[in-house]
């Protein structure tokens, strides 16, 4: 079976990819299925309407493109670079009237801010999901990283290329479930079901 986002299934063969070449192209095409459903729920759409935040959340439909490509660009470079300084922040005593600058940068990564527009944020959605679409299909994804030292990750624990990756796939898919309800509110369009 074939689709738009999908590629002919075929018999394997003596010419045929390994099974790590096989997985790598599958992690991809579902990767580019959940970021197309992710895109749907901005078409159309003007900038002020990708602002919006119509429900109890704070989120916005801008804000989540913006959040899953930074998302996405973060994790690739932990694949290849390992992991990156962290600013200490102590986050339960964040004063959040007035965050300190890097506990407002963070903040930013889920708003679409005045100065971005839409295509903008597309464009380098794109631009973050070809370097992925690339990295995914060169990188050993048995190859390994330690975690940064979060209260969210085990001490000392590591995680495989193949891990980070379907962890990207797993947020694109949950914020592409958050973007349907925030458009269904907007104007009654759904992009699933």
């Amino acid at each position: 079976m074939t689709t738009e986002h999908s590629t002919p299934a075929s018999t394997p063969s003596s010419s045929s990819p390994g099974p790590t070449a096989r997985e790598a192209a599958d992690l991809v095409d579902v990767l580019r299925r959940h970021r197309s459903l992710l895109r749907s729920t901005v078409a159309g759409l003007t900038d002020e309407q990708a602002r919006l935040t119509p429900t109890v959340s704070s989120l916005s439909l801008g804000g989540l493109i913006k959040h899953v490509a930074a998302v996405e660009q973060t994790w690739a470079r932990f694949v290849v670079d390992g992991p990156a300084p962290s600013p200490d922040v102590d986050w339960a005593n964040v004063d959040w009237s007035a965050p300190p600058p890097e506990v407002q940068q963070y903040a930013d990564g889920f708003r679409m801010l005045d100065t971005e527009s839409l295509a903008g944020l597309l464009a380098s959605y794109d631009e973050v999901a070809a370097a992925t679409d690339d990295l995914v299909l060169s990188v050993d994804l048995d190859a390994t990283q330690p975690l940064p030292k979060a209260p969210w990750f085990e001490p000392g624990a590591s995680w495989s290329a193949r891990r980070v990756f379907t962890h990207v796939l797993a947020e694109t898919a949950q914020h592409a479930g958050h973007a349907d309800i925030i458009r269904e509110t907007i104007d009654g369009q759904k992009s699933m079901g």
